[in-house]
């Protein structure tokens, strides 16, 4: 293999470097149009790039250059299987070219990483072509510049992850190819094995594409193909056996951590359309990335028109069609009927990029297309010419016939005209080959000048809809506070030895923690622990649904004690008792809570008893070994309001918009009397959290504004403590939403001098832990036997030692990690390493040493016997 990729780029050698160099040309060019290059303040940060990736590659930066484990991160919320958290967002062999930055450049980085990813991807796609199709040299480049800018690519581009798939994808497909024609496995067996290793989803996804196109080609040629059945089956199944020391781990951490799987309520795909293929085939249209998006499957027109031909043409058999068109019939069907849609996901309905496995249809047209492109001769043009005015015909038809609906108000005009003028060119290429002049230079050149300004004006257009709905985040939004948060965090980390939390009051993101390494609450990622998540979901973190997020925001200091947040980041005074600031650098100031609890605390085996502990308040008692009753509740009065109606039932109030208009917010001023010595809350709890998914609330209290979303915040919103009877005023204002119902509001009163002799019982009784990469250690001197409670997340990857000896770890609501200790002085020790890894490598080393085997085997006996001809 290493002698034929010399001879690829030695044959092809500027071809092969066009094939790297054009798209990112092209691409980088589409973001210069929107400001966005070496240097720019604009960045490609765009919706998960930002609130995610940035956050999550600064964490692998901070990992590798650091004395972080790459089993496990402390700072992904209260604790994270981090090896298989790599294995979705970070995996892969190009991850490490973050290391080249630090983590103020990360916005840079992933810029690069963007552009460098496409350019591999038309790379690998020419290395593909020019060993599978019979076409010109140029016409390679021309294909791999179709498919570096496929629409999917373009459009999911914010999902860095993603991308490695589509450098993999035509590999995995000549391997195919090779393994059947050569029996030489190698390059199947490598692919699939970086595939596995790099995206564990989106594996999946060209896995099953690559079985089924196995056999549809096998069909294609069942006398001569039908042999190589073992060798396929034998080189996959070595393959995925090789990537189990991160898939084994992925697949265990996702059977106890993932969330269930959705529901089959009907056989209809939700918000699909009789139009979509064709709506999507038209150059330059984007509608949305979001749930009710329509699947990305636009890769080129010549393509298209190629592929059109392919199944019209007498010049290809009637068995060939078959054979290609059931898969394209089946993936085409998947877009629409909702058990293939959910199986090609994993039976998981997407929460946002929907259909995201539509690329392997744009792979699949390209792959017809280029077997169509052998066809095409002088004697083609009439049968070309049928296929281009049907294509307009339909076309037109379409655009006419959707001018009338709303669904499809994303195809332009612009769009419409540009597609028929590109159809006319190609048609002009393949007139140009009836006349005799395909061999000509300057044609190729003019093809491939057409295929890169379709494929610039696709991207444009997508690009510019990702700005209108997501927006391009600015680098400042990200590097602006960089410095003065790292300063502060690390300032902690001089003062501290033992474990200890910080959480922002105006977070960058909800994973702010993974950028500047400190371990706190809030995370937003699709690799979490489920159950710790929602048991703390139960103490008043905000963590719903399939716990995809938990917040931080809008708790009480009860929970900020059981958390062991000891530092506070904020803009403004936090206004929570206990809590005294201690530093400050730019428009942050870091703030000390002195009643934060320890990593661990002991308490009693109560704990394990049932209902004991399901809310903040019975644990708080249960670890301070106390009964009290913190809070108490009083009515606010309205003293005010604008724009808002009133209507109450019950329990129950709606505050609606008078003037009917979401861009003016409903607004209520409101009054109460708070006692001496009381921390107050106002309690805003929905009545259905899902029809208030776009509602705002802006909290105004001493001159003080807080806005959060409603349905991803707790319900008790901070007024602030208050050392003498206090008359207070505070504001709330409601947007995003024409209305808005909760429970009745009131306020919540925490008796601070209550709430002080409680935790300081549970400090009294707290265990410091040190915590060095996977593990977390301590040594305890008991007078009496008790529970050593902490707030390390259960994960069956732990292992507690007790003096050395491995002990059983009693399973706490599978939340947190909690272990018996008898009277006297104990050393306990907690050591993480994934569930399954061991065993994962052990059938890695065997997958190696077995392939290793195989292509020995082969090489001895010079033919294969499962490839022998008849």
């Amino acid at each position: 293999m290493k002698k034929k990729i010399q001879s690829i780029f030695k044959a092809n050698g500027i071809m092969v470097v066009l094939s790297f160099v054009l798209p990112i040309v092209l691409m980088g060019a589409v973001y210069l149009s929107i400001g966005i290059y070496p240097g720019s303040e604009r960045s490609v940060m765009a919706s998960d790039s930002f609130t995610q990736l940035s956050n999550f590659f600064a964490s692998y930066n901070t990992a590798v250059k650091g004395n972080e484990s790459i089993f496990y991160t402390w700072y992904a919320s209260f604790g994270l299987n981090y090896w298989t958290f790599i294995s979705y967002y970070l995996g892969g062999i190009f991850t490490p070219l973050i290391l080249l930055f630090n983590n103020q450049q990360i916005p840079d980085a992933l810029y690069i990483l963007t552009l460098f990813k496409i350019g591999c991807s038309g790379t690998a796609f020419y290395f593909f072509s020019s060993q599978t199709f019979k076409i010109p040299k140029w016409g390679h480049l021309l294909f791999s510049i179709s498919y570096a800018m496929m629409s999917f690519t373009i459009a999911f581009s914010e999902m860095l992850m993603w991308l490695d798939t589509f450098i993999y994808l035509p590999l995995v497909i000549l391997g195919i190819h090779r393994l059947m024609d050569q029996r030489k496995p190698s390059l199947l067996f490598i692919s699939y094995f970086l595939l596995f290793i790099t995206n564990f989803y989106m594996a999946f996804i060209v896995g099953f594409f690559s079985f089924l196109y196995y056999f549809v080609r096998l069909f294609t040629n069942k006398a001569e193909y039908g042999r190589t059945f073992f060798s396929y089956l034998l080189t996959s199944l070595l393959a995925g056996g090789a990537s189990m020391v991160v898939i084994l781990p992925t697949i265990i951490d996702l059977k106890n951590n993932g969330e269930a799987l959705t529901t089959l309520e009907e056989l209809n795909t939700q918000g699909t359309g009789s139009f979509d293929m064709i709506i999507k085939s038209f150059v330059g249209v984007y509608d949305t990335t979001m749930t009710n998006g329509t699947p990305f499957v636009f890769v080129g027109l010549w393509s298209l028109l190629l592929c059109l031909y392919y199944f019209t043409t007498k010049k290809v058999s009637v068995r060939d069609k078959i054979c290609y068109g059931l898969l394209f019939v089946f993936v085409i069907l998947s877009f629409y009927f909702e058990p293939f849609n959910l199986f090609w996901q994993g039976m998981h309905a997407p929460n946002m990029f929907p259909f995201r496995y539509s690329f392997v249809l744009s792979f699949l047209i390209l792959l017809v297309a280029g077997y169509a492109w052998e066809k095409v001769d002088s004697s083609t043009f009439d049968s070309f010419l049928n296929v281009a005015i049907s294509l307009i015909v339909v076309f037109t038809l379409a655009k006419v016939v959707t001018s009338y609906e709303e669904a499809y108000y994303y195809l332009t005009i612009i769009s419409f005209v540009v597609t028929l003028a590109l159809i006319f060119l190609y048609l002009g290429y393949v007139y140009m080959i009836k006349k005799g002049h395909s061999s000509m230079l300057w044609l190729g050149i003019f093809m491939v000048l057409a295929v890169s300004s379709e494929s610039f004006f696709n991207a444009h257009q997508i690009v510019h809809g990702i700005s209108k709905e997501w927006t391009y985040s600015n680098k400042s939004k990200y590097t602006g506070p960089y410095p003065h948060i790292k300063e502060l965090v690390d300032s902690t980390k001089k003062t501290n030895s033992s474990f200890y939390r910080i959480e922002s009051l105006d977070p960058v993101t909800k994973n702010d923690s993974l950028t500047y390494g400190y371990s706190s609450v809030s995370m937003f990622s699709s690799m979490r622990n489920r159950h710790s998540l929602s048991y703390l979901h139960d103490l008043g973190y905000r963590s719903w649904g399939t716990n995809l997020q938990i917040s931080y925001a809008n708790n009480t200091i009860l929970m900020d004690t059981i958390s062991g947040v000891k530092y506070n980041l904020a803009k403004d005074d936090p206004m929570k008792f206990g809590f005294h600031k201690v530093g400050d650098s730019g428009e942050f100031t870091l703030y000390e809570n002195e009643y934060a609890m320890p990593m661990g605390v002991m308490t009693n085996d109560r704990l394990y008893e049932e209902g004991v502990v399901k809310s903040q308040t019975s644990l708080f008692n249960q670890l301070s070994d106390k009964e009290e009753n913190y809070f108490s509740f009083i009515k606010p009065t309205i003293l005010s309001k604008e724009n808002v109606e009133i209507e109450t039932e019950g329990e129950k109030v709606r505050y609606s918009e008078e003037l009917k208009d979401e861009k003016k917010p409903k607004q209520i001023k409101w009054g109460a009397n708070i006692p001496a010595g009381y921390q107050a809350y106002f309690s805003l709890n929905p009545i259905n959290y899902k029809e208030i998914a776009t509602a705002t609330t802006t909290l105004t209290v001493n001159g003080i504004s807080r806005t959060t979303k409603i349905n991803s915040t707790g319900q008790y919103y901070n007024l602030g403590y208050f050392e003498k009877d206090t008359e207070i005023e505070f504001s709330t204002s409601f947007s995003g939403s024409q209305a808005v119902e909760f429970f009745e509001p009131d306020i919540v009163l925490l008796d601070s001098q209550v709430f002080e002799k409680a935790a300081r019982a549970i400090q009294n009784k707290g265990v410091d832990f040190n915590v060095i990469g996977r593990k977390a250690s301590t040594i305890v001197d008991l007078e009496e036997a008790g529970v050593l409670f902490t707030t390390i997340p259960y994960d069956k990857g732990w292992k507690a030692y007790v003096d050395g000896v491995k002990v059983e770890i009693p399973r706490f609501k599978e939340a947190f990690l909690t272990v018996p200790l008898a009277v006297g002085e104990h050393e306990v020790e907690f050591v993480f390493l994934p569930a399954g890894l061991l065993t994962g490598a052990g059938v890695t080393c065997f997958s190696f040493v077995g392939f290793s085997v195989y292509l020995y085997l082969l090489k001895r006996r010079g033919k294969d016997p499962f490839y022998n001809k008849q």
